[in-house]
């Protein structure tokens, strides 16, 4: 486990508070699993709960929503469960079966977990599409589309210093 945790590009935190948003470093050692990251992410009491963007080994990332009891999650590789135990734990929240090994890498979870922020299920399906795109080049895509996409560059180090 320690060597995933030493994979983990980024962790970061955004939620609204007073209608603005805010982007917070997480620490790396809280994305072992899905119940522990959301046990986190509810200490941010932001308007309409907080989103978790995690980037893992340059290959995939998960963006997961609390808000109150509420958990949402979207793993950007489904294949990722056969290494990882962050995206493991996601494959088992959600209920579905275990990827076999040469599974395609396609998404699981809820694709319009961001929509009432502005990024529906339809437009998030396209930008998952494009497998080109780094983990946090895609994240910053959609960071930017729901508003807070500079804070989100600034936070990973997309930006210049």
């Amino acid at each position: 486990m320690a060597e995933q945790l030493d994979a983990v590009d980024f962790a970061v935190a955004a939620y609204r508070r007073d209608g603005r948003w805010v982007v917070q470093e997480l620490a790396h050692d809280l994305e072992a699993d899905v119940e522990v990251l959301a046990h986190a992410l509810r200490r941010f009491s932001g308007d309409a709960g907080a989103v978790a963007l995690v980037g893992l080994d340059d290959d995939f990332f998960v963006i997961l929503r609390v808000a109150g009891a509420h958990t949402r999650v979207l793993l950007s590789d489904i294949s990722a469960a056969d290494e990882w135990e962050l995206a493991a734990s996601i494959v088992d929240f959600l209920g579905l079966p275990f990827p076999e090994d040469g599974d395609d890498q396609v998404p699981a979870g809820d694709l319009d977990l961001l929509g009432d922020l502005g990024l529906p299920e339809i437009e998030m399906g396209l930008l998952l599409d494009d497998t080109d795109l780094y983990p946090e080049e895609l994240l910053s895509d959609i960071a930017r589309r729901v508003g807070f996409g500079k804070l989100f560059d600034d936070a990973v180090g997309l930006t210049p210093a």
